[in-house]
């Protein structure tokens, strides 16, 4: 008995122009949804992104203070309340889902770093991704354009022969 090989087949390329109009009107309206879900997910990575940074610049910046300055502690993104800073030798870093870690400043400013470049190259990835899906996306217009042109055209010409 032999045992099975995993390979990977190529993508499979279909010729749009074989497809009817209501087929390939299915393609764009799939096309455009993943395009739209890929949009969104690139726009919350990039706010992300500018989280982490501006986390990274508080803890850079607001340390400069000394113990016992006054500071406004936020409680939810619109609300904070005052408190002074107890303590400039360590911080609390959020490392999400609501777990904080004690760190010193320039751990969570490593830290802090360390994501940016992270989100950075998931954007860059996700673009070229977005930006291939858009290419698809204006092929299938293209050639459901033509299509539809062409049809109007027959029964153009047929209801005047």
């Amino acid at each position: 008995m032999s045992s099975p090989t995993t390979t990977t087949s190529p993508p499979q390329t279909i010729d749009l122009t074989a497809l009817p109009v209501a087929q390939l009107t299915n393609v764009k309206n799939q096309l455009t949804s993943e395009l739209q879900h890929l949009t969104t997910s690139f726009s919350q990575l990039k706010q992300a992104q500018a989280k982490f940074r501006d986390c990274g610049n508080n803890v850079r910046d607001g340390l400069e203070r000394g113990e016992g300055t006054p500071i406004l502690v936020p409680l939810t993104p619109s609300l904070y309340v005052p408190g002074k800073l107890a303590s400039t030798d360590t911080v609390l870093v959020d490392i999400g889902t609501g777990f904080y870690v004690e760190k010193t400043p320039p751990a969570a400013r490593e830290f802090y770093s360390r994501k940016v470049e992270e989100l950075g190259r998931n954007l860059q990835d996700l673009e070229k991704i977005v930006q291939g899906k858009q290419g698809n996306l204006n092929v299938v217009e293209d050639v459901l354009r033509q299509k539809v042109i062409a049809e109007s055209s027959k029964g153009g010409g047929e209801s005047s022969v």
